[in-house]
């Protein structure tokens, strides 16, 4: 094996011998030599003595139980290295950082259950790779692993996983990484912002993520910004509006509107005309349609933007308020003396929809068609719901039913009306709202009387399966939440109509690493 010969450790007693043919007419330090072999006793570390030209290294059943992180730094020409029939149970992540020419690697039959990620990093000249006779737990741990053997130019040899019991005997290069759930979320407690809120929405204006409050008992729409040095969110302005149930924003270019929906003295609308001026009531909206406002959405019909207002009196209706030069007008009435408490625009079949949901029937579902909205269809088998929102996954449509009593629900769009899909428990829940944070496509169910309950939706299963209870601090009469990003970061605000509202940050948790 050229000029550094074939080195072979021999347990001996409590040390470990060391026996290799050095290079003829040189005996290194710590050595006894003869003519034709030379005895080196030592540590399971390698001895500085040894030849930093040597190609070849056996540690077969030598008793070695771990390999620490530069094991191998003074044996950088190694080209075939074989740690076998030994006990190692822990490999660390360097341990074989430096071999750059290493192209035969043996840990077979020792006591690896997983092996660290990045361990091959660097070793570009691998063409063999022997890992059987381990006990491998087939978990997230060793998911870096089966996506590392297709993408390297080497062959391994990996026998088969030692557990979990449902893959115990499964040979590794069988599993599919596609199966292994290695990616967790988490919403943790981050701030809270003293006053209750009915409403809340996220926005952005001039390249700012911002956040409005509806917050009634203090009589206003608070609007809050980043603040950078600080590392928290802070009040930027606030609009008197005693009685407020929403505040919707809509930002036109530099132009910002603010739809102040109010139970009692009339809903606002607010402008800013441009960037360093502060938002001013500019028009009373509808008083004689919007006498108790519940809910309103923004939309945008033909290329224009216009809000509805879900009025939930009885001598009220609904309102459809379109932008006309400066303000927005009533362009329609819907629903009138049905009490409606709830609105949610959707898109199906390429057209804008209308969901409204009321105190007096099944949510009803309109569609736009020749410049107004017409009623399509309602929604079956759902009563006694309180609101209604929607989200998208899969090129499916699906809805989240909101009710107090009884089961909230999950539904999805057929072609041609909405089917019942899932039912979750919700005693005293006022929302049930879906949210998209990252990747994940979240659902909070809100609840008056327990912990509100975070759901993810599984494409796999088409369903929302249980992620977390969101708490402590516990949400007191949660209404609304809406997820926010910033500085890399994503937010999550959760409006409480008898506490405070409270913000989570979205962490994602990496379990195979």
């Amino acid at each position: 094996m050229g000029g550094a010969g074939v080195l072979l450790l021999l347990l001996a007693g409590a040390g470990v011998g060391v026996a290799w043919r050095p290079p003829k007419g040189k005996c290194p330090l710590s050595c006894s030599c003869s003519k034709d072999s030379a005895l080196c006793e030592g540590s399971p570390d390698l001895p500085e003595s040894f030849s930093p030209t040597l190609l070849s290294l056996s540690l077969v059943r030598t008793g070695v139980t771990q390999l620490k992180a530069g094991s191998f730094l003074r044996v950088p020409t190694l080209h075939l290295l074989f740690i076998e029939d030994n006990e190692i149970g822990s490999i660390s992540k360097n341990a074989l950082r430096g071999l750059r020419s290493l192209t035969h690697l043996s840990l077979a039959n020792n006591n690896l259950e997983t092996l660290p990620r990045f361990l091959f990093r660097g070793l570009e000249t691998l063409t063999h790779v022997d890992l059987r006779g381990n006990p491998f737990q087939c978990d997230c741990r060793v998911l870096w692993l089966l996506q590392w053997m297709p993408a390297v130019n080497a062959s391994v040899g990996t026998g088969a996983c030692a557990g979990p019991t449902a893959l115990a005997h499964r040979q590794l290069r069988h599993l599919d990484p596609k199966t292994f759930k290695c990616r967790a979320i988490e919403l943790s407690w981050f701030q809270m912002v003293g006053e209750s809120a009915l409403g809340v929405e996220s926005f952005s204006y001039q390249g700012e993520p911002h956040v409005v409050l509806a917050q009634p008992f203090a009589g206003r729409c608070l609007i809050l910004t980043w603040d950078y040095s600080l590392q928290r969110f802070r009040p930027e302005e606030e609009l008197s509006a005693p009685s407020v149930v929403s505040c919707k924003p809509l930002v036109l270019g530099p132009r910002l509107f603010m739809l102040a929906a109010r139970l009692w003295g009339g809903s606002q609308l607010w402008a800013r005309p441009s960037p360093g001026l502060r938002l001013a009531p500019t028009q009373a909206l509808a008083p004689r349609r919007l006498l108790r406002p519940n809910d309103a959405e923004l939309l945008w019909l033909d290329g224009r933007p216009c809000f509805v207002v879900a009025d939930a009196s009885k001598a009220g209706s609904t309102t459809l308020l379109c932008q006309d030069g400066p303000g927005f007008y009533p362009r329609q009435s819907l629903h009138a003396w049905h009490r409606d408490t709830d609105a949610e625009a959707l898109e199906l079949d390429g057209r804008p929809h209308l969901l409204l949901a009321s105190a007096s029937q099944r949510p009803v579902l309109f569609h736009w068609l020749g410049g107004r909205f017409e009623r399509r269809t309602d929604i079956p088998e759902a009563e006694d719901v309180y609101a209604t929102r929607h989200f998208q996954a899969g090129g499916d449509v699906f809805l989240c039913l909101t009710r107090y009593i009884g089961d909230s629900m999950v539904m999805r769009w057929d072609g041609s009306m909405f089917r019942p899909l899932q039912q979750l428990p919700s005693r005293g829940a006022h929302v049930f709202q879906p949210l998209l944070i990252a990747r994940d496509q979240l659902a909070i169910l809100g609840s008056d009387f327990a912990f509100s309950q975070v759901f993810r939706f599984e494409p796999d299963k088409g369903l929302l399966e249980p992620l977390q209870e969101l708490g402590p601090p516990a949400l007191v009469a949660p209404r609304a939440f809406a997820p926010i990003t910033l500085a890399g970061r994503r937010f999550l605000f959760a409006a409480c109509f008898k506490g405070p509202t409270q913000i989570y940050q979205h962490h994602e948790l990496d379990l195979s690493a």
